[in-house]
């Protein structure tokens, strides 16, 4: 009887397949890195082909690590970087263009233009969303107004779109699917109907034939071909969703920050939308086989772990991420100065794609320690931002935060976080709360776990931060912030 489940993690920088037994634990892990793309300032691309070779290539890692077969594995979970965006040949399975990555503001016009009629909102109460760069729908129409001949192959039904969980799942099985999640991160999914909204498809000028076909997250799609072949692919969310399931987050109130590239925090809220009015996204949280969907509040930061990245490559402050830590602690404080990573844009809860990044403050007794500390530092300070708009939507006070991703070893970082937030912070024992999710949601589909309760006794405590700072210090330093993000601002026309 197969003892273990296989997790794709296709992530912003890298793809992943880790294998968990059944009491969530990590078997053995492979990971590859594919390229990022940057054209032009504010473009941002990933080659979808690269990216399906280097996900056959970690799934042949990760079963030669842990000495396991085939027969081994009862189910493939998939999450997945969401937004980022593919349109590809029915036929060939060719790609018209390199997928334009969720960080990508090329977009940026298309958007301007639907909100002169209506405003930013003006598809909020169907989709849950903001008119905003960050989402599928708008990089689909630029594709189509784009890319030569194009949309008469859409409009013939040549061509298919999906995100990347639907690039990997048609590559692995042939069906052309996505789930709930993945589909509300595209601005073309009625939040209610949990279907394809007909008017918006109109608006964009997009057909529905290139679109999957919308399922649960956990569920059988297809039996896998190639490395995998044979076994199920039973379960899809979107890489938040999924470390929202992954921590367990099954009851109303619960939520998770999940530091990686970006920051995201997401709060289940049930099985009724909640529509934000403090700049949240109202989004699915998972829906499990034929059980009603949960829905979930959703801060999303653009750019965090990637602010180190950017220490790290284009300034070549530190030789590696983790560097970063010893760096900022050389110093006992970010030295008066605030670093405001609107590279993309700011995300929530402000949605200003006209703001570009600042470094507001500076003197000369300001070293690279201290820049590396404000790195850090505007990570805590976004999500402080993002904690108070949850908690005006929601009426639900946090009494802590559940934390996972790669920052979440960031010792520092973490007490700032509590310090900020003034609340505790937890760190689970297995911090892979990502693939963790989608392989607990196709463990679900077929049997190998039973229910959500099984699940809750596989989450585990690692470490706790506790906040220590003294309120006053704590609101200054956040009042400062406040300021400085209004520095960012209108740079964009």
């Amino acid at each position: 009887m197969p003892k273990y489940i296989a997790a794709i993690d296709q992530g912003t920088t890298s793809t992943r397949c880790i294998l968990f037994d059944h009491g969530g634990n990590i078997v053995s892990l492979d990971q590859k890195e594919h390229e990022q793309v940057y054209p032009r300032p504010g473009w941002v691309e990933h080659d979808a082909l690269e990216i399906w070779e280097n996900t056959q290539r970690v799934i042949r890692g990760a079963l030669e690590a842990s000495g396991l077969i085939v027969t081994d594995i009862a189910a493939i979970g998939i999450t997945n970087q969401r937004e980022t965006t593919v349109v590809w040949e029915r036929t060939t399975g060719r790609p018209v263009c390199n997928a334009i990555v969720w960080q990508d503001t090329r977009t940026d016009l298309i958007c301007n233009e639907l909100a002169k009629e209506g405003g930013q909102d003006r598809l909020r109460s169907r989709t849950g969303l903001p008119l905003a760069t960050y989402f599928s729908g708008p990089k689909i129409k630029w594709i189509l107004d784009t890319v030569p001949g194009a949309r008469q192959k859409a409009e013939k039904g040549e061509l298919l779109f999906g995100n990347m969980d639907t690039w990997v799942l048609w590559n692995m099985t042939g069906a052309h699917v996505t789930d709930v999640t993945n589909a509300s991160r595209t601005l073309l999914m009625n939040l209610k109907t949990l279907d394809w909204d007909e008017q918006i498809l109109n608006l964009l000028g997009i057909p529905r034939s290139m679109l999957p076909k919308i399922r649960s997250s956990a569920e059988v799609y297809g039996n896998a071909r190639g490395g995998l072949g044979g076994v199920p692919l039973a379960g899809d969310l979107g890489d938040q969703q999924a470390a929202l399931f992954g921590q367990t987050c099954f009851s109303a109130g619960e939520a998770k920050n999940t530091y990686g590239t970006g920051c995201f925090m997401l709060m289940n809220t049930g099985e009724q939308p909640v529509l934000s009015r403090n700049g949240l996204l109202t989004t699915l949280g998972y829906r499990i086989g034929d059980k009603p969907a949960v829905y979930a509040l959703e801060g999303s930061i653009a750019i965090t772990g990637a602010l180190v990245q950017w220490l790290r490559d284009n300034l070549g402050m530190i030789e590696k991420s983790s560097d970063v830590e010893a760096l900022a602690r050389s110093v006992e404080d970010s030295g008066g100065i605030y670093f405001v990573p609107a590279f993309s844009g700011l995300f929530a809860p402000y949605w200003r794609s006209d703001a570009r990044g600042a470094i507001v403050g500076l003197t000369r007794f300001v070293n690279k320690g201290h820049l590396a500390r404000a790195a850090l530092e505007a990570t805590a300070f976004q999500t402080r931002e993002v904690l108070d708009a949850m908690e005006k939507d929601s009426g639900v006070r946090l009494t802590a935060l559940k934390v996972d991703g790669g920052m979440v070893f960031n010792e520092l970082l973490m007490q700032f976080q509590a310090d900020i937030l003034d609340v505790p912070v937890i760190r689970p024992k297995v911090a892979e709360t990502t693939a963790l999710g989608a392989a607990y949601a196709a463990g679900l589909a077929v049997g190998f776990w039973k229910d959500n309760d099984e699940l809750r006794l596989n989450w585990g405590k690692d470490k706790e931060w506790k906040p220590s700072m003294p309120s006053t210090k704590r609101e200054q330093l956040y009042t400062g912030w406040k300021k400085a993000v209004t520095r960012t601002f209108d740079w964009i026309e």
